[in-house]
This record gives structure tokens, C-alpha cells and sequence, in this order.
């Protein structure tokens, strides 16, 4: 008899295996017993074999293993592809759950149909309930640029309000089956950043709405995998933003984005860097640029 699965979780995993096994104990923990939920576990090309480690570790965990990195995106696409669950929940593999407040998701989703998927309220790690995300302000189809809210802010209550937003948070958002199977899966060709970005553009444009839950928290520790500050990031953003405006944005926008992103903060960007003695960052920047001009060119043919 096939189990009616309500959520699944989906987890990337990259050389964080420590991490990884830290998140679905915290799954364990708080979820056991309250509801049928699954959890798929994708190690992305971890240097070492670690889906072998997990799969001895937690025999109930649905592991996939990809011999290479194949991106955030395809990833993330490739858990869902082995999932079955009511809803799709994206859970960075450094995130931890705190207490059952899932359940608040999974209710509120059952509840609400015209929501197409929700994001909890997220804290940096530590005692001080320090908060990371309580929703997005919308941004700039110039700059691509917007702010979080409550980032860096002691959680007083102050965002307690549950409230639709702009975008939902990538390391931690759950999304309805029937609303994927409307939108279909992530672009992977972004690889890393913007790509979540794009999807809840998408689920908004199929009449949907996006909405932080502050009554469901956990913890992310953030930027483990690349670096809060490095070559790898800069490079993707770089790369990303150019893509997504021309992808997503109609012909006149594209142009004063693009041209923004390059004259404008592309440029600071650099001489930042450079006067901070961080050449590395410099060149992701310059590389960025160029390698989106080389997918621009392939992939949508030269203006």
C-alpha cells in the first residue's frame, strides 16, 4: 500500500556532511510522529562519497548521489524528482529545526489554497534569537537589488505578522506539488543564486501568492558551502543578475538593468575589491560578466 506522504523534505548536500546529518536529526526530533513526511537527501558531488554515510547513518532517508555538482537548481530539481509529498519543502542542509513549527506551515498551506508556497520566520544561530529573514521588500527591476527584512535585528516581536512577500527565502521554502506542477522546475542553468528568485516570480505570475509565517521558525547558519564572502559567491551574483534581467525582464527594463549592473555596480564592485586588496574578487567580477555575454550569445543569440 503506497504511504500518503504530506511533506517532503528536500536537502542538498556538499561537502557538509556534518551539517547535513545535524538538520535531519533535528527533523527527527521534532517531527516524529506528527505527520507522514520524507526526507531526500541529494549529495551534490561531495569531494568524499558522503550519501554512502548518510544512507548507513539514517536508513529512512531517501538518498541520491550525483557524481558532480550540478548546481543548487538542479539539485534541488533532482530531490524533487524522487519525491512524493504533498508539499516540497527546500531546506538548506545548514538549517536546523527548533521545534515543531513546521506543522504551522503545513497548515497553513492546507488551509489557504490561493498560497502558493511560504517561508518561516529564520535566525542566525545563537541564543539572541538574532533575525536573518522575516520577508523581502520588493526590488528594483533596475538595480535587482531589495532588502531583507528584520536582518540583523534582536526578534522582539516586531515581525510577528504573517504577511505575503516579495520572495520567499531559498534556504528554507515550502512549496505546493500542484503549484510545481504548474511552473515546472528550477532554470539550472544559474547554478547558484537567483534561481528561487525567478520561481516565485514564477508562482506569483500563475496568480499565486508567497507569504512569511513568523509563527514557524528555524536556524540557518548561512553561506557554509561558498563563503560569505567569496570568489564563488561574487561570481554567481555577478553572473546571475545579468541572466535574470534578461530572462525575466521585459526588452527596455533588460537594457537599463543590464547596463546598470555593469556601469554602475559591476564597476564599484571592482575598485571595492581592489582597494580592499581583494583581487580574487575583482577577476569573479570581470568573469561574471563575461561568461553571462558567452551564455547570452548561446543561448538567446547576439543582439
Amino acid at each position: 500500500m503506497t504511504r500518503d506522504i504530506t511533506l517532503s523534505f528536500i536537502i542538498v548536500n556538499y561537502n557538509g556532511l556534518k551539517d547535513s546529518c545535524e538538520l535531519i536529526e533535528s527533523i527527527h526530533k521534532f517531527l516524529d510522529d506528527c505527520f507522514d513526511y520524507e526526507i531526500v537527501l541529494v549529495d551534490n558531488g561531495s569531494l568524499i562519497n558522503e550519501a554512502e554515510e548518510v544512507r548507513k547513518k539514517f536508513l529512512d532517508v531517501i538518498v541520491v548521489r550525483s557524481n558532480i555538482n550540478i548546481g543548487f537548481a538542479a539539485g534541488n530539481n533532482l530531490g524533487i524528482w524522487h519525491s512524493s509529498g504533498r508539499y516540497i519543502f527546500l531546506i538548506n542542509n545548514d538549517a536546523l529545526l527548533i521545534d515543531n513549527s513546521v506543522l504551522k506551515m503545513v497548515s497553513f498551506m492546507d488551509n489557504y489554497e490561493k498560497a502558493g508556497a511560504v517561508s518561516p520566520k529564520i535566525y542566525y544561530p545563537g541564543e539572541q534569537k538574532i533575525i536573518q529573514y522575516a520577508g523581502f521588500t520588493k526590488f528594483s527591476h533596475i538595480t535587482l537589488r531589495n532588502r531583507t527584512i528584520g536582518r540583523g535585528e534582536v526578534d522582539k516581536g516586531q515581525y510577528d505578522k504573517e504577511c505575503p512577500t516579495f520572495s520567499l527565502h531559498g534556504a528554507a521554502m515550502m512549496v505546493r506539488r500542484k503549484v510545481l506542477e504548474e511552473i515546472g522546475f528550477m532554470y539550472e542553468k544559474y547554478f547558484l543564486y537567483y534561481e528561487e528568485i525567478e520561481w516565485c516570480m514564477k508562482i506569483k505570475k500563475r496568480g499565486y501568492e508567497l507569504w512569511y509565517l513568523p509563527s514557524a521558525r528555524l536556524v540557518h547558519k548561512e553561506s557554509r558551502s561558498t563563503g560569505e564572502n567569496s570568489y564563488v559567491k561574487r561570481y554567481y551574483l555577478t553572473r546571475n543578475r545579468l541572466l535574470f534581467a534578461r530572462r525575466n525582464l521585459s526588452p527596455a527594463e533588460s537594457i537599463c538593468s543590464i547596463s546598470y549592473q555593469i556601469f554602475v555596480a559591476n564597476r564599484k564592485a571592482v575598485i571595492i575589491s581592489l582597494l580592499a586588496g581583494r583581487v580574487d574578487l575583482a577577476k569573479a567580477t570581470f568573469k561574471g560578466v563575461i561568461d553571462y555575454f558567452r551564455m547570452r550569445d548561446k543561448l538567446f543569440g547576439a543582439r
